[in-house]
Parts: structure tokens; sequence; C-alpha cells
């Protein structure tokens, strides 16, 4: 098969959808994954979808796909991306893959995948290009079965039995119309937690503002949310949920290595001297704190993929990227979540009795510049950095 190379990327396959990437690739990415599976001696995968219209034919596609290379699948239906992480640590199965293009513009999608419990990513992802492109795939005789799954009821049944927060707390929440919307509602429920939220239903075509937490733009309606009411802080999460950013009691925006922080200082107090893995992008004041708290910082390459496998070969209780990945070992099972994160901070904070600002109080101030994005053509980016370089 034909395909456009571009879209097989460092962490996952992304593209705009109907150019890039279609149904008849999204079968044979079923295919070439189903070979992968069943190489590896497994049979079973999970597959999630976030809440884009194009992405309920994608998964079907590659679920027909996947069948017909021989792998039974376990439907999730729409979920965010953690919690088809979480189904590899909680139900039978040898893998997933997620249908979701995160926090970019409607137009994308794009597929998250796991092979066991770790990130396909790398080398891997060429992989699987190789054997779309030649269509090498394993032959089967027999088809596997399809069944639905509910993974909400007992993702929530797990948090609530290993988070505890105390029910006097106000929260304001701006999922930006992406997957996590109705959960966080069902677990603020739970947890008898008072919260105001913006823009929690979902939907794929984004209409209020793109769900990326990290863009000042995009959180400015919780920030005056934040600010006209009286709130501990407010949370935003992006498209598929798997990264967070907060906004302080005053409504001050707090990037991903200060979020690091607060939960390094929480981690270091239980595991004194322990290793914070942090990626490149985040400051120097982060550094200093975990120094100052007594503990050991790792500085590693950006990406999810990477840092999670880092995490993994150190043991280490914690790590987190400045664009608000967040991954615990500790009392979890070591991947992104932001809706996890968004409990241990709320779990935190209840305890301690302390403001987001007392508890940022320590952290050095570096003056630094949000990301700088410049738009660049796929084909042409790895050009442009090779020529700065």
């Amino acid at each position: 098969m034909k395909v456009n190379e571009t879209i097989f990327r460092m962490y996952d396959i992304r593209g705009i959808y109907g150019t890039d990437l279609n149904e008849e690739f999204a079968y044979h990415l079923g295919r070439a994954f189903s070979t992968l599976i069943r190489e590896g001696g497994g049979s079973t995968l999970a597959v999630g979808q976030d809440v884009r219209p194009h992405s309920v034919p994608l998964k079907e596609a590659l679920i027909d796909g996947l069948r017909d290379g021989g792998v039974n699948v376990i439907d999730l239906h729409t979920v965010p991306t953690p919690l088809m992480y979480f189904s590899l640590f909680n139900i039978d199965v040898h893998g997933g893959i997620q249908v979701t293009a995160s926090h970019n513009p409607p137009e994308y999608n794009g597929f998250k995948m796991n092979l066991g419990k770790d990130t396909v990513y790398g080398d891997m992802i060429q992989t699987l290009k190789e054997i779309i492109q030649n269509e090498k795939y394993s032959k089967t005789f027999e088809k596997g079965w399809h069944k639905d799954t509910d993974i909400v009821s007992p993702y929530i049944d797990w948090t609530t039995k290993n988070v505890k927060i105390k029910p006097d707390i106000r929260v304001a929440i701006d999922t930006g119309n992406g997957t996590a919307g109705p959960l966080m509602e069902d677990l603020f429920h739970a947890f008898k937690i008072d919260y105001e939220g913006l823009y929690l239903e979902p939907d794929g075509t984004f209409p209020n503002h793109l769900a990326d937490p990290t863009v000042v733009e995009f959180m400015q309606d919780l920030i005056n949310l934040v600010k006209s009411g009286d709130f501990a802080l407010g949370v935003g999460l992006d498209g598929d949920a798997d990264r967070i950013g907060i906004v302080d009691e005053n409504g001050n925006l707090i990037f991903g290595d200060k979020i690091l922080a607060i939960f390094a200082g929480d981690i270091l107090e239980k595991y004194p001297g322990a290793t914070i893995i942090f990626d490149v992008k985040c400051s120097q004041g982060l550094v200093e704190f975990i120094k100052n708290r007594g503990g050991n910082p790792l500085m590693w390459k950006t990406g999810h993929s990477l840092l999670k496998a880092k995490l993994k070969e150190t043991n280490a209780p914690l790590a987190g990227e400045m664009s608000g990945h967040i991954f615990f070992r500790d009392r979890f099972f070591g991947y992104d979540d932001a809706i996890y994160a968004t409990m241990r901070l709320l779990e935190i904070i209840s305890n301690t009795g302390k403001t987001v600002t007392q508890l940022l109080q320590d952290v050095p101030e570096y003056h630094s510049t949000p990301e700088i994005r410049v738009g660049c053509p796929d084909n042409h980016k790895f050009h442009v950095v090779a020529e700065i370089v």
C-alpha cells in the first residue's frame, strides 16, 4: 500500500483525515499491527477512540483489519487515552490502540499504540510503515472476535479507592469539549467535590477552543472563571486527557514544570532521595527545587514515550514534561494520565490545606517564554532542523 510517510511520527501516527489517512489506511494498520501482536505471541487488543466524528469510521476499519489478521478486539468505545492505558493493566489484553489526534485541530486524526504495556514509538513505528508498504501481513485462518467492554466504571472504582480527597474543595475545570468531561463529572460526584465546568460536553469539532492546556489563549476562559469565583484552582485537560494544565487560586497559569514540582515535593517527603525525571524544556527552577528537597533530578528527552521508557528503566516514582504529561509510578501504573494527576493534585491540596501558590513558594523563579511554535510543512521539518544544527 502506498502511504504518506510523514504521518509516521516519533510517538504516534498522525495526519489530516481524508488527505493523509483514511479508512483504507486504518484497515491496513490493523493488519500490520495484528502481525506484530501475533509474532509476539499475543492474541487480544483493547481499542478506544476520541470524540472526533471521523474517529468512529477509522476505529471500525482498524478493528476490521485487526480481526482479519486473527486478533481479538475488546472495544472500549469513546474513552480518554489514559483509560486505554488503564485497560492494559486491568483486563486481559496484549496491547492497545487509541484512535485520537489529541490536542490537534479537528481535521486531524491518528493512532497511539501499545504492545503489551509498552508504548510503540521510534523504530517500531517505522517497522509498521514498512509492513504496510510491503503488505507483509501474517497469514491467518481464523478471524478474531470483537466484544464491548466498560472500562469507565472500573477506572472510577479504582480511583475512588486509591485517592483520598476531602470534599471541602471547589474546582473549576475546562475539558475543551474533549473526551474527559463526563468522566470528570462522575469522579467529582464520587468524591463529593464542588466544581464548575467549562466545555464538558464531548464535541470533536471543538467549537469553543482547541483542547490544549499549554496554550494561554485556550486557557483564557478558565482563567476568567477562576478569577470570578472562589476556587482552589482551575484544571484544563487536553483533547484525549493525557496532559494537564492548571490555573492557581489567583488566576495565574501554571506550566508543566511547576505542576511537576508540586508532585515532586509530595513524592520526596515519602521517598527521600528519589529520582524525579523531567524533559529538557523544564526550568532550572525545577532542578534546584528537587535538589533542595533532597531529590535526584534527571533530565531526559522530550516525548511521552521516551519519558515512560526512562521511568520504567530507572524505577523512579515520578516523571513529567513541560507539556503537561505527568507519569506516576508511585501508587499508579507509570503512564501519563491527566485525570489521575488532577485527583492526586486535589489530594495534595486537600491533605496539606495549602493553596497552589503556597505549594510553589519554594520553587525558584526563572523567566521563560511559553512554547514558540513555528509552522512548517512535514516534508521540510527534518531538513530545517538539520540546517539549524
